[in-house]
């Protein structure tokens, strides 16, 4: 990750030094488990969390050590005797480096978890507040890029925030999953540790207890993990691709927030480019990176390899933060989205009618027209208009082989935005809770 898109609360949950404080704790609660059953002095237990609990562990130190040891673990547990003293010696008694290598992930991933689940809340309470504020502001509902049928700004906002709530579902599960501590030994057998050493350190580190660990956590909880992560990143880019396209010159019916002294390009003083949502479409690129290096480390070899440990190194983090960072970047352009609902109704009006031709196309096959002559003569008058050379209504009052059916008065009233939006409290209801407000 580089500082351009991390925010400090997020990129200091994976630096070494909270890495390290988290290294400890898992060692010192092992030590007090193992303590009470007897396997290491109690006062040694005790002096351990004396001597190291307030300690921010130098982590340019353990890289010295472990440029000449070539091993992390056992760099930081020299570091330790060296600020602990004797009593480092019983410091992981039976544990291997997996235990604390992937339980102290499964803390880091859980931490950010918490941090991704508040982004979200912040992301949904900005798409509700923006929602209600347009659930009757008409727009043009578009298909393949080409206007369809009126719908509503709000309750497209609506849309995404069904969507986000489900992304949070998706990171509380995710969450839920990957907690889990295992503090098993070589190969994962207890054969050095007492299991009873694991259910203390997965308490005091708010995890659950892994079933089965085979020496490493088995990955196909990380795989999950992050292909959420990555379902969430791409309603990130859904909402920001629509943002984008709405900005669009010829369009212009939202976009982003312009500040004072705030310049478009180096080039063309008149720009305003949807640079922030642009990112967000980058940033979610960046984090669903990260899903198949994921996919490819639930295979290792036997009961462990360490295949997985360098691509982990570099997706835990870079996922988390890119994804704390887009989901408070879509919080901010959200509360702040410029919105024009003249523009909305411009555009809507652009076609001349056009996109009530369902509604007219219906009404004919109810006066007993076949559903194919009705949908001829519709799309007949259609491309009249497509070409520019007539009103839709104009055409459908002059045309033969609609005026016997629809009188002139019935074709108006089939140009009535308001049928479009008789269920847009319905929506509102199932999204937001009955009774929404207005």
């Amino acid at each position: 990750m580089i500082p351009r898109y991390s925010r400090p609360e997020c990129a200091d949950l994976w630096s070494p030094e909270t890495k390290y404080s988290i290294w400890f704790e898992i060692e010192a609660h092992a030590a007090d488990a193992m303590a009470e059953l007897g396997v290491i002095p109690k006062d040694a237990a005790q002096a351990i969390w004396e001597k190291g609990r307030n300690v921010v562990w130098n982590a340019d130190r353990i890289d010295e050590i472990e440029r000449v040891v070539k091993h992390d673990v056992i760099a930081f547990l020299t570091h330790v005797s060296e600020v602990v003293g004797p009593e480092a010696r019983f410091l992981h008694q039976g544990m291997t480096s997996s235990d604390v290598l992937d339980t102290c992930l499964a803390v880091q991933l859980s931490r950010a978890s918490d941090m991704l689940i508040a982004d979200v809340d912040m992301v949904l309470a900005a798409l509700k507040r923006r929602a209600l504020e347009h659930k009757f502001t008409p727009t043009v509902g578009r298909s393949h890029g080409i206007h369809a049928e009126p719908t509503t700004f709000g309750l497209k906002l609506a849309g995404h925030y069904a969507e986000f709530q489900r992304a949070k579902e998706r990171l509380a599960m995710a969450r839920f999953e990957i907690a889990t501590c295992a503090i098993s030994g070589a190969v994962g057998t207890f054969a050095n540790v007492d299991p009873r050493v694991e259910a203390h350190v997965a308490e005091k580190m708010g995890l659950s207890i892994e079933p089965v660990s085979t020496q490493v956590i088995p990955r196909d909880r990380h795989a999950a993990f992050f292909a959420a992560l990555a379902v969430v990143a791409s309603s990130v880019e859904r909402l920001a691709t629509e943002i984008r396209h709405l900005q669009r010159t010829e369009v212009l019916e939202a976009e982003e927030p312009f500040d004072p002294g705030q310049k478009g390009s180096s080039a063309m003083p008149h720009k305003r480019n949807p640079i922030l949502t642009e990112n967000l479409t980058g940033l979610a690129r960046l984090v669903r990176s990260a899903v198949i290096p994921a996919l490819e480390n639930v295979a290792l070899w036997h009961e462990r390899d360490i295949s997985h440990s360098s691509v982990e190194r570099g997706i835990a983090p870079d996922a988390t933060i890119h994804l704390d960072f887009a989901l408070r970047r879509l919080a901010g352009v959200m509360e702040r989205l410029v919105i024009y609902p003249e523009n909305m109704i411009k555009n809507l009006d652009r076609l001349g009618g056009l996109v009530h031709s369902q509604r007219v196309m219906l009404a004919l096959t109810q006066k007993g027209i076949g559903r194919e002559v009705a949908y001829a003569a519709v799309q007949g008058a259609s491309m009249k208009v497509w070409r520019g050379e007539a009103k839709f209504l104009d055409l459908l009052k002059a045309d033969p082989d609609v005026r016997p059916h629809l009188s002139d008065a019935e074709l108006e009233d089939l140009f009535d935005l308001s049928y479009h939006f008789k269920h847009v409290d319905t929506i509102f209801d199932r999204v937001f809770g009955v009774n929404s407000p207005a």
